[in-house]
């Protein structure tokens, strides 16, 4: 089974970008961020003719998460939203299974400017997360917990980590919260099947980023100790960032065992 993450800033541009891509990759399970649209307006039918079901989670010209899985395999929502905080209104996960994989989808915070409102709400929203985490971690069934996480993990993730030293997605607090995520026993699936490569997931849309290869990693899978034992192969597909109007993220994919 081939799981995936894809921020596509903004469905509705992207949206043959991301029918061309379940076309050509064709994944079994894809986790979507940054959907930028309100559920009524979502565009269910066209990736159903695709030969996907879907689940999502919208609001209007932010945010937004949903979950993609290929009609032969059964997929249901278990929740959406992070719990923790009954006043957070922004979609920003949600929570389903495929099959007998329990699949967590999240968008989370990018915290800038900081410091300053926006990077306390990140922090604030990784504890929750962290909260969250632990329950799943421990669950006798598969997990994979993916999406955005707007977190530079080390500096190998980076093309040029000095760059980054004032952004809140390579900030000490971030990391240092990611790094606890790990230690609840979360495996991050292409840093364990590539421990020494530099791997980028997103350039930015300036300088020329994509062509110089300036990019940086922060879109991951986390998988549970259940399913890391049936992690195959993992990867990129850069060649999605350099379609025509693409989002500034590429889809990042594992494979695991069935």
């Amino acid at each position: 089974m081939k799981i995936a993450t894809y921020n596509v800033n903004g469905i509705t541009a992207r949206l043959p970008s991301l029918l061309r891509y379940l076309e050509e990759k064709s994944p079994d399970v894809v986790g979507l961020q940054e959907l930028k649209i309100v559920d009524e307006k979502f565009p269910a039918l066209p990736i159903i003719g695709a030969g996907y079901n879907v689940i999502f989670h919208g609001q209007k010209s932010w945010n937004g998460v949903a979950i993609l899985a290929k009609k032969e395999h059964e997929l249901s929502e278990v929740g959406r939203g992070l719990p923790g905080d009954p006043e957070d209104v922004q979609s920003r996960f949600i929570e389903g299974r495929v099959n007998d994989i329990r699949v967590g989808c999240l968008y989370l915070p990018n915290g800038n400017p900081m410091p300053g409102p926006k990077f306390d709400y990140k922090m604030t929203w990784m504890d929750r997360l962290l909260t969250k985490a632990e329950e799943l971690v421990k669950l006798d069934e598969p997990v994979v917990l993916l999406g955005d996480y707007n977190v530079i993990p080390e500096n190998i993730d980076a093309y040029r980590p000095d760059r980054y030293v004032f952004d809140a997605v390579f900030s000490l607090e971030a990391k240092e919260a990611y790094q606890e995520l790990l230690q609840q026993g979360w495996t991050d699936s292409i840093r364990q099947l590539f421990p020494e490569e530099k791997i980028f997931t997103y350039w930015d849309y300036f300088r020329n980023s994509f062509a110089r290869d300036a990019g940086i990693r922060m879109d991951h899978l986390l998988l549970n100790p259940v399913l890391s034992k049936r992690l195959q192969t993992g990867g990129v597909d850069r060649d999605v960032r350099g379609w025509e109007k693409p989002s500034d993220h590429a889809p990042t994919w594992i494979t695991v065992n069935d």
